[in-house]
């Protein structure tokens, strides 16, 4: 019995090392997941170097020109790759929602070229405001509208907007509260739901906040920046200014740009508190000539990106008021830093606060209207998984048990 005993205890050590293989092998095959099906980002993350579209090599654009400067000329320079500014916001969630169809977006600067291939067909000029010299307000324009073009990633917030131009600025870019507060009505007059204005002044507190309310009373979304693009030269003007027009009017959506880390850019130090935070730079656009790209940084940017979240917001929520899509981006968004940082997929999906409340809060459950998401090849996989699992159990059942029994003269019963 005994040479039978060794000979059982040797095929029993080499069936368990070949069992304990079997089970490494199941137990990393099922904490390996299921393939995912490719898909293509419409704003894929740029490499750590690239050619051809390195925004450290794009033209920058300007806020504004001086008496004998030419217009700006047309880049041919292009971005294929986003900037972590239109990664940060997480656009491609936030278009299975919305896409900013149906909304008319003015944009408040030094006009808007009609002819701008990445917002063709989709914008209407107030008087002169077709025409831009400067180029800032396309810019601004692409960042809120601009739909995909050949060889680059980039486009803006909401794609499928319009965009009306009016200019709040002479034609070299200077802005004054008179061309502001005249252009914030007359987008009103034309239909705009939401306005996006880019000058920061310290100067027509009155009129600016008559035009806000003017906006305000018509259901029109003001959406302003916190500070000026450029930080003033004078340390003692930056220091003594806190608040900046139209943004510190009541009923105006104040913005500030901030950098990566989440920090205020240096132009916006000084201001006064801001209702949101949005990337404000380095930003990649478009620009008044041809199809190539410019960079910029500024509070303006965020600007942009905030009034093109309005539109997406509007397009997909046509029920709320101006004061609600404002209220509904700031209590959406990320409770970070000086300002709530902003989050156009969370905009979207936010639930109310319950019937008669005109209050929105963040819901600790599934969003609203989600696209559905299939999990079959994930069930599959573990189901898998289980059965091999089960397998391995009989596996070891047999090795152990078995030849012990059958060391024992134990015999199934007949």
């Amino acid at each position: 019995m005994r040479p039978v005993l060794r000979a059982g205890s040797a095929g029993l050590a080499r069936r368990s090392r070949v069992l304990g293989a079997l089970a490494v092998a199941v137990v990393c095959a099922a904490s390996v997941p299921a393939p995912a099906v490719a898909a293509s980002s419409p704003l894929s993350p740029s490499p750590s170097s690239s050619t051809g579209g390195d925004r450290t090599s794009l033209p920058p654009i300007p806020f504004v020109l001086g008496d004998d400067a030419p217009c700006t000329a047309g880049s041919d320079r292009t971005a294929r790759y986003a900037t972590w500014a239109q990664q940060s916001l997480s656009l491609p969630h936030a278009w299975q929602l919305s896409r900013g169809e149906g909304v008319t977006v003015a944009v408040v600067d030094t006009g808007v070229a009609t002819d701008a291939p990445a917002l063709s067909g989709r914008v209407t000029a107030v008087g002169d405001a077709g025409e831009d010299c400067v180029g800032h307000g396309t810019f601004i324009a692409g960042l809120v509208a601009a739909a995909q073009t050949s060889g680059t990633a980039f486009r803006g917030v909401a794609p499928a907007s319009r965009v009306l131009a009016v200019r709040g600025t002479d034609r070299r870019g200077a802005a004054t509260a008179g061309l502001v507060a005249d252009g914030i009505r007359a987008a009103v007059g034309h239909g705009a739901e939401v306005i996006a204005v880019t000058p920061a002044l310290t100067t027509g507190k009155d009129e600016l906040t008559a035009a806000v309310r003017y906006a305000t009373d018509h259901d029109a979304l003001v959406v302003a920046a916190a500070a000026p693009d450029s930080r003033p030269t004078s340390t003692a003007t930056a220091e003594a200014t806190r608040a900046y027009w139209p943004a510190s009017a009541p009923g105006a959506l104040s913005v500030v740009g901030v950098l990566a880390d989440g920090s205020v850019l240096d132009s916006a130090a000084g201001a006064a508190g801001a209702a949101l935070a949005a990337p404000g730079g380095p930003v990649v656009g478009i620009g008044p000539r041809g199809s190539g790209h410019y960079i910029s940084a500024g509070s303006s940017a965020a600007v942009a990106f905030a009034a093109g979240t309005a539109a997406l917001v509007r397009a997909y929520h046509p029920e709320l008021t101006a004061a609600e899509t404002a209220e509904r981006l700031t209590a959406s968004a990320a409770p970070t830093g000086d300002a709530p940082r902003l989050d156009p997929y969370a905009a979207l999906s936010l639930v109310p606060a319950g019937p008669g409340s005109s209050a929105a809060v963040p819901s600790r459950a599934a969003p609203l209207h989600l696209p559905a998401v299939s999990v079959t090849p994930r069930r599959r996989a573990l189901l898998a998984a289980g059965v091999m699992a089960g397998l391995v159990l009989v596996v070891a059942a047999a090795v152990v048990v078995i030849p012990r029994g059958r060391a024992r003269r134990w015999r199934p019963p007949s």
